[in-house]
């Protein structure tokens, strides 16, 4: 299991700010992370709670969507200063604060929400295929798996050529929806009458959806710790103008994000609630816009955009799932594997909705999905507002009254809409139940959990604060110990007792047998040689297999450890049988190794996949030390 003290430790402050430079300049150094995260804000689950709520109910529910993003603004302003000023992510944050078990309680509610979240762009992007080039929904929900390969891509270019991309992503959607508009010539009369408040009858499990869709609880984890990769400075003065210039770039990037959602919601209103018709599908909007707004252009960019949205939300989605699991559980996987795990899971309810009830039940989905990330977004608002609120953590750059009162109104309205929604579903469920105590012993235990989840994540803070402790990443306390101490720095070398070295019998032993040997004179250290039998024998009977290959590879290793005698450092041996990983593993433990020296091959990525990869399941399951030697 490997350990990281940082958030996206691949790209944690790899984008400089240029000290003394134009403002411009410098501004222009932190614009990027809510970019990144305003795509999560026009994914194609908004596009179903948008065009559901234009065509049933016109330009009335505009509001929600302008009280939604005026959330959102306040929301991920305080996230990304969590991120600048504590130096620690969302999840990071709840891990370091509350309980165990209820720091895994929030894990696994997030984890469901960008499960949630990923269907909805699995359905986008596959919906999107569809539209523009005829393949089946099924088959292109089945395609929508191979993205984890362009998301691998794209990530490796770096940090900012990452950002770029969505931006360009971000463009095309833009475009389209001008484009668009101009068509529909909606009335702007009621255009701006949309945005009183009023909520028509049936209109409140829309309007839920429109929130969870536009205020996304993965958001929250991810802007804390994007805005951790500009490498700002860490003084009062230099986290006060990177939460200054964070607060420039949300508000234009959510502003955009917005503009996108309004323009969907006004297309719906203008061109089907105008014409009496009632939208269930992005299909039937798609097949609807070219009639109604007399040109076949106008269903190619509205597929062009869905299809952009797809598949931006998709790679800052893998993005958000990569911070919850390390910061929660301070866990991390390759992001190929999280991707791919992530996507499967949201791939098979889609095939399965798909093959039993037809391409229509997509939108409901995409709906549902909607409504299931809103119900999740209580368990992040609250600890956000909790922490960003406490002295301790932030300092002079805790919330203010006024912004403690905003962001306390906020997170009570979406409770409260929350716990209506809950009544309501719960009481259609049971009315159209066979079996009424069956469902309500299913439901009530559920819904008993996670309302006193919520209860204790809201009152505990308040009953007794969160410790004071120092949450500063390792390179600000060592910067200050530095500052503190003149320009001498103590440092305590390490001492090695017993060195671990794998010998793959290999062109490569000649060089990983020198560093290690020359390790062990320095530190008068024990070597201790490894190789793993990977024969047909080895891999099925294991060490009962003492065949003629094995008995060659153990006269081997005595024949290394008696020429390294020689040279005056003890040497000890041991065969492993079968997996590489798992054997070279198991043999350090046992021998209770303190530092392992391991052979590289250069090769990575697909090569990995084709090759085997030994290295990094080796350095995720052992907390010492590992030399690499190419």
């Amino acid at each position: 299991m490997a350990r990281t003290q940082v958030s996206l430790s691949e790209v944690h402050r790899t984008v400089s700010v240029p000290k003394g430079a134009s403002i411009f300049k410098r501004m222009f150094a932190f614009l990027g992370p809510a970019y990144l995260i305003s795509v999560g804000y026009m994914d194609p689950g908004n596009w179903a709670t948008d065009l559901e709520g234009g065509a049933r109910f016109g330009y009335t529910l505009l509001w929600v969507l302008l009280m939604s993003n005026a959330a959102a603004v306040l929301l991920q302003t305080l996230s990304a200063r969590l991120g600048i000023v504590s130096g620690r992510d969302l999840a990071q944050s709840c891990r370091d604060n509350y309980p165990r078990p209820v720091a895994i309680g929030l894990w696994v509610l997030t984890e469901i929400a960008i499960a949630a979240c990923d269907l909805a762009e699995v359905l986008g992007t596959a919906i999107g295929l569809n539209l523009l080039f005829g393949i089946p929904l099924i088959w292109a929900v089945v395609i929508t798996g191979i993205d984890t390969m362009l998301f691998l891509a794209i990530q490796n270019l770096g940090m900012r050529k990452f950002e770029a991309f969505i931006l360009s992503l971000i463009t095309v959607i833009g475009v389209c929806f001008l484009f668009e508009m101009f068509l529909a010539k909606p009335d702007w009369g009621q255009v701006a009458g949309g945005f009183v408040p009023h909520l028509p009858p049936g209109a409140l499990y829309i309007a839920i959806g429109i929130i969870g869709a536009t205020v996304m609880p993965h958001n929250l984890y991810l802007h804390s710790a994007l805005v951790q990769t500009r490498a700002y400075d860490p003084s009062s003065a230099g986290k006060r103008q990177a939460c200054k210039y964070n607060l420039i770039d949300s508000a234009i990037a959510l502003n955009a994000a917005f503009f996108v959602n309004a323009a969907i919601l006004i297309l719906a209103a203008s061109t089907f609630f105008r014409n009496g018709i009632v939208v269930n599908e992005l299909q039937q909007a798609h097949a609807l816009l070219a009639p109604l707004l007399g040109t076949g252009l106008a269903s190619v960019a509205f597929a062009v955009a869905l299809l952009a949205a797809g598949q931006a939300s998709t790679l800052t989605g893998t993005l958000a799932g990569q911070i919850v699991m390390e910061g929660f559980l301070h866990f991390k996987i390759r992001p190929f594997l999280r991707r791919l795990l992530t996507r499967l899971i949201a791939i098979v309810p889609a095939v399965i909705t798909i093959s039993m009830a037809g391409d229509a039940a997509t939108y409901d989905l995409l709906i549902l999905s909607q409504v299931v990330l809103s119900l999740q977004l209580p368990f992040a608002i609250i600890p956000l507002v909790h922490f960003t609120s406490d002295k301790a953590t932030m300092g002079e750059f805790a919330n203010k009254l006024w912004v403690r009162i905003l962001a306390w109104l906020v997170a009570t309205i979406i409770v409260l809409l929350n716990v209506r929604l809950v009544i309501d579903a719960v009481t259609r469920w049971v009315e159209s139940a066979a079996n009424p105590i069956l469902l309500y012993a299913i439901v009530l235990p559920i819904v008993s959990a996670i309302a006193l989840l919520l209860l204790y994540v809201t009152v505990k803070p308040f009953l007794r604060r969160f410790p004071e402790r120092d949450l500063r990443p390792a390179w600000q306390k060592l910067r200050h110990f530095i500052l503190a101490g003149g320009d001498t720095l103590h440092l305590d070398p390490p001492h090695f007792k017993r060195i671990g070295v794998s010998v793959a019998f290999s062109d490569d032993d000649h060089k990983v047998l020198s560093h290690a040997f020359s390790l062990a004179r320095h530190h008068d250290a024990t070597l201790c040689l490894f190789h793993v039998v990977e024969g047909v024998g080895g891999i099925v009977f294991g060490e009962e297999a003492f065949d003629h290959e094995a008995r060659e590879d153990a006269e081997y290793l005595d024949t290394l450890a008696r020429a390294l005698g020689t040279r005056g450092v003890e040497t000890e041996t041991a065969l492993g049988y079968g997996s590489v990983p798992k054997e070279i593993v198991r043999l350090a433990l046992e021998h209770k190794v303190d530092l392992l020296v391991m052979g590289g091959h250069g090769h990575r990525g697909m090569s990995d996949m084709l090759f085997g990869s030994t290295i990094n399941p080796v350095r995720h399951e052992l907390e010492i030390p590992i030399i690499i030697v190419r």
